[in-house]
């Protein structure tokens, strides 16, 4: 235990969704995962936007993992700055997984579930900054050009 708050998450840039449509004989679960998607889309687009799924948000509160724990599990969409490269704002939803804390109250619950969605935020900056910033910046560049050489234009000839 070497974190005061372990986060982890799956991301999936809403960008990367070309098809939202199920396959017939899907399971319920993904049935349910593919509306919560499209639900997301509707509401913030497919730019600047990441669907993070599989998700949980652990406070420790004692040095000992099996005494003042708290746990929440979390979905939803995080929202980033036009380059991608700072965290805005987020729509999450944020329900007790678990806990060991006898002393926990209905505030304190209520606290460290808006503290959850703090620490995510900024877990979600450390996440961009992780990742190959360069190689990214340098494609959106290259896109970015390739645009410009063509009247603003990609694709189909145009």
């Amino acid at each position: 235990m070497s974190n005061f708050v372990d986060i982890s998450f799956e991301c999936m840039p809403l960008r990367s969704v070309g098809r939202l449509d199920v396959p017939l004989d899907a399971a319920p679960e993904w049935i349910d995962f593919a509306k919560r998607v499209r639900r997301a889309l509707t509401k913030h687009g497919q730019f600047n936007t990441y669907y993070l799924h599989d998700a949980h948000c652990i406070f420790h509160l004692t040095n000992d993992e099996k005494i003042g724990m708290v746990g929440f599990r979390f979905e939803g969409v995080i929202l980033t700055d036009a380059d991608d490269l700072r965290t805005l704002n987020c729509d999450l939803e944020i329900d007790l997984e678990t806990e060991v804390c006898d002393w926990l109250t209905a505030d304190a619950m209520n606290w460290l579930k808006e503290s959850a969605g703090h620490a995510i935020r900024i877990e979600f900056d450390r996440y961009i900054h992780a990742g190959d910033l360069r190689a990214t910046l340098e494609r959106l560049a290259k896109l970015r050009a390739d645009s410009d050489a063509h009247g603003g234009f990609l694709g189909m000839g145009l």
